[in-house]
């Protein structure tokens, strides 16, 4: 078989995995079949697993095994002699730099294989290494990397919506956040929040909006009131391809305490507690570095279930449905 660069796709016979979800949003953590990628940096390993493996992130993910709502992750030995693990993040339609809900699931998933029973680790992202600490009460804290926001209030023309303004920031991912004018951020409204932030993103590839160097923007995010007392606001997160964030998102609520920090709207060590689309919590707060923040993540993850997926070339479906 051949990858969609060309090149062979390895054929395992079985790759096992562990599940877990994050506020709802679920993790599939691969920890073994998978050949290991090679690279001298966990960039130069993504690179390798979009050009070889690229196939088996769809088998992985995609149905009939998945579906667009799973984010994977592929364990890896790690980088920096600090660091436990590396990990390396994809979904339905390609790679992550970084993710916080898939973070948080990978420290329970560790501590379910036995692998730590609570205090610090530190994993290798392509976004950089980053930190978790696991409490005794199973709640992970994790430190994400420096985030920014990059571009204020600026506008773009919506077809059906007119004109929308946002903010385009930077948190492992990157976000353009919107001061939710398209409705009530509730699952009655889903159907009207997917075509939304969906036409919000095309729009921002035609316009020609993006990163410092030309990274898509590919996370739309909707924020306003919450509907759960003591929460700070409510969010709605359009994930890369077609599927939301059931949970808080953890590299959005990253950006969205970025762009409060640069208006001047959260101090540093104040915690901003977040409410997600599906009613589920997490806490942040922030540390400051110069312009830029450390962000940090406070959920829990549990571990769902723990499968072997076969893989048969006769199975017209083998390489998953994308």
């Amino acid at each position: 078989m051949k990858s969609m660069y060309g090149l062979p796709d390895p054929i395992p016979k079985e790759i096992e995995v562990i599940d877990s979800h994050t506020g709802g949003e679920p993790t599939r953590i691969v920890i073994s079949g998978w050949p290991q990628p090679p690279g001298a940096t966990m960039l130069e390993r993504r690179e390798y697993l979009r050009r070889h493996h690229d196939r088996l992130r769809a088998a992985v993910v995609c149905e009939p095994r998945g579906h667009n709502a799973i984010v994977g992750g592929l364990l890896t030995p790690p980088i920096d002699a600090e660091s436990m693990a590396g990990i390396i993040f994809f979904n339905d339609v390609g790679y992550l730099g970084m993710c916080g809900h898939g973070l948080i699931g990978l420290v329970e998933t560790l501590r379910f294989m036995g692998k730590i029973s609570h205090g610090k680790v530190r994993v290798d992202t392509p976004a950089g290494a980053v930190s978790a600490d696991l409490g005794e009460d199973g709640k992970v804290t994790i430190s994400n990397v420096p985030s920014y926001l990059y571009q204020k209030e600026i506008s773009i023309e919506v077809p059906e919506s007119g004109k929308i303004q946002g903010d385009v920031a930077y948190s492992g991912n990157w976000f353009f956040l919107v001061d939710n004018p398209m409705g009530e951020l509730s699952l009655s409204n889903l159907d009207f929040l997917m075509s939304s932030s969906k036409a919000i993103r095309q729009a921002l590839m035609e316009a020609g909006i993006h990163g410092p160097d030309n990274e898509v923007i590919d996370h739309i995010e909707f924020y306003g009131p919450p509907t759960i007392p003591g929460a700070d606001s409510k969010n709605f997160v359009l994930c890369p391809g077609n599927a939301y964030d059931r949970s808080c998102c953890g590299t959005g609520t990253s950006a969205k305490m970025a762009c409060l920090f640069a208006k001047g709207k959260l101090k540093p060590g104040e915690i901003w507690t977040q409410e997600s689309i599906t009613g589920s919590i997490f806490e942040g707060w922030l540390e400051q570095q110069g312009d830029r923040i450390i962000p940090y993540i406070r959920a829990s993850a549990h571990v769902v279930s723990r499968a072997s997926l076969f893989f048969d070339l006769g199975d017209e479906f083998c390489w998953g449905i994308e």
